[in-house]
């Protein structure tokens, strides 16, 4: 059978390239095209469209890239026409994959939603959307189950593909040294209030006698290249590094993580490193997601590993509480109070258990095709 596929972003290219290993375990002569990245690349099919190319994320973007948004609908419409498929599956990226889910829907394609957009959180209205123009949406969080029943919306879940996407990837040993992972975000707008903090907290740690050999590793994001990173590592060179496509390595062999929320949150909770999530964002966002997006109010946690266990495992610095002098005393007791340590590691522990035991992908796979 054929698969048109959509990615927006390099979570989505991943967790896209293990499905498509799952279709092509169960449909042998799976044919994929698909708009995405390297990791689909590396599996099958053709790539039409990658999604570093004009990415859109957030609402600055989205009003500043709208020619090119409207440009990339069309291509994108004229792709799966072109190709005809047997079903269209959408990956995450809500903000355009909605609008590809109503006009295949309306060309009488199966339409198919993997991961489903994080409608508990905000924007609920988009539920309704997804009543309507989608076949069966694939949820990955155990807490959507009650939501999304709730909601009247048609769902399926076999757990969490990032389980098998961590337990499959290897890593490997980037330094003997000891050091901090931190994982500032993929935009350039997270890069730019996480960013501050981060070298702050480095230089203070690092003119500590105590810390003097500490290093720490700055993981760039997929989305990003040096520039967007230069102007905050000048003069750290001796003990901060950037790495560029290493970003399970750079967690597996950390001694504690600075993290800013986001699926990076809930990937350092299943290699088990102990970690704090930092977030803040500018005044115009904070009221656009309280009075446009309609962000949830009744959410109180951010990270996702926190969510799924309702409760905090993790510390969460948001906003103003997001100080150089909360993550100093957080990473310190990260890295000094061994009970702190171990405490949260059983808290990684179950969030692990609620996810699955890895299987996912295979098993949502399967569930397509035979509604195919």
């Amino acid at each position: 059978m054929k698969y048109f596929l959509i990615a927006g972003e390099a979570s989505g290219d991943l967790h896209a390239s293990n499905l498509m290993k799952g279709l092509l375990a169960e449909d042998p002569k799976a044919e994929f095209r698909y708009w995405g990245g390297e990791k689909m690349q590396a599996v099958a099919g053709t790539l039409l469209h990658h999604y570093k190319e004009g990415a859109v994320m957030g609402v600055s973007d989205v009003l500043s890239k709208g020619f090119k948004l409207l440009n990339n609908l069309k291509q994108c419409k004229r792709d799966i026409l072109d190709y005809a498929p047997d079903a269209v599956i959408l990956v995450d990226y809500p903000g355009f994959n909605l609008k590809i889910a109503k006009f295949a829907h309306s060309k009488g394609f199966k339409v198919f939603y993997y991961i489903a957009p994080k409608t508990w959180a905000s924007r609920e209205g988009r539920n309704r959307k997804l009543r309507k123009w989608v076949d069966m949406m694939y949820i990955v969080f155990p807490f959507e189950i009650e939501y999304f029943t709730r909601k009247g919306v048609p769902f399926v879940y076999k757990g969490n593909p990032l389980v098998e996407a961590i337990e499959q990837t290897p890593v490997e040993k980037l330094t003997d040294e000891a050091y901090i992972a931190m994982l500032p975000g993929s935009r350039k707008g997270e890069i730019s209030r996480t960013m501050p903090i981060c070298m702050k907290e480095a230089d203070r740690l690092h003119s500590d006698p105590k810390y003097a050999g500490m290093k720490f590793i700055v993981a760039g994001a997929p989305s990003r290249d040096e520039s967007d990173y230069a102007s905050y590592l000048q003069g750290r060179e001796d003990y901060v590094s950037l790495v560029f496509g290493k970003t399970y390595s750079i967690i597996s062999g950390a001694q504690a993580a600075i993290v800013n929320s986001g699926t990076a949150s809930l990937e350092t909770a299943l290699f088990g490193v102990p970690q704090m999530v930092c977030w803040s964002s500018t005044p115009v966002t904070i009221f656009l997601a309280k009075h446009v997006l309609k962000v949830q109010n009744h959410i109180k946690y951010i990270s996702l590993g926190n969510l799924i266990v309702d409760r905090l495992v993790f510390k969460e610095f948001i906003q103003t509480d997001f100080s150089i002098d909360n993550v100093d005393a957080e990473l310190r007791r990260l890295l000094e109070d061994e009970d702190y340590r171990n405490t949260m590691l059983q808290g990684y522990a179950e969030i692990k258990k609620a996810l699955g035991q890895g299987a996912a992908s295979k098993a949502f796979a399967k569930d397509i095709i035979s509604r195919i």
